[in-house]
């Protein structure tokens, strides 16, 4: 009976430390994104129009392949 509280307790401990590694990397995931992001932004501030251009292509090139 004992050995069985502990192989539960073991389990339980497995699953919090899996869901805190998942939140740690979820976090850093959204780090990852917010970079991504404020890079983006200051991309297309530098070139607007070749932003729109680019836009523009690739939506009409997507239209395309789901045609």
């Amino acid at each position: 009976m004992d050995e069985n509280i502990i192989n539960d307790l073991n389990e339980e401990l497995e699953n919090v430390i899996e869901e805190g590694h998942s939140m740690l990397k979820d976090a850093e995931l959204q780090e990852k994104f917010e970079e991504i992001k404020t890079e983006a932004e200051l991309l297309i501030r530098k070139y607007p129009i070749g932003s729109v251009v680019v836009g523009v292509t690739a939506g009409f090139l997507v239209g395309r392949i789901f045609k």
